[in-house]
């Protein structure tokens, strides 16, 4: 069964309210002092995970706008096995990882790597950066919502 696209636009016009709830939840994180990079690495990874197009475009054009380095931009889905990211970079991208697929919950071994980057506060802002780029992706996912060619 499938469903009418929609446009980003509608989400913003048929539910201003949901749409000024996302959109703040979104800001929270950068507002609160964490890099600005950090956080598009981690919206890049979660809606690669998620496999939000729109989103991801979004992102990575922000990345670049950031002057993110194009090599961080273009291996964020193996970060793992690319040595250009830090240890900060890496338990950020470990814990959208953990955040985003949920199937046993969060191990105490993620909660420890990110722990050990982040201060309480920073992680809490980090998790909320998470829960809205998810969020984000749950309605570019629903509605079908895709990047301008």
């Amino acid at each position: 069964m499938s469903h009418a696209r929609s446009e980003y636009t509608d989400f913003q016009s048929l539910t201003p309210d949901a749409f000024a709830a996302v959109r703040a939840l979104s800001a929270i994180a950068a507002k609160a002092g964490l890099d600005k990079q950090l956080l598009e690495l981690i919206k890049i990874r979660a809606s690669q995970i998620n496999g939000c197009a729109f989103c991801l475009q979004y992102h990575v054009l922000q990345a670049e706008a950031l002057g993110l380095a194009e090599d961080k931009i273009s291996l964020v889905a193996v970060w793992r096995e690319a040595p250009q990211f830090s240890s900060r970079e890496r338990a950020a991208l470990a814990w959208t990882e953990a955040l985003t697929v949920l199937p046993n919950g969060v191990s105490d071994e993620g909660f420890a790597q990110a722990s050990a980057e982040f201060d309480e506060k920073e992680l809490m802002y980090l998790t909320s950066a998470i829960a809205a780029i998810n969020t984000w992706n749950r309605f570019g996912a629903a509605y079908r919502w895709t990047p301008p060619a």
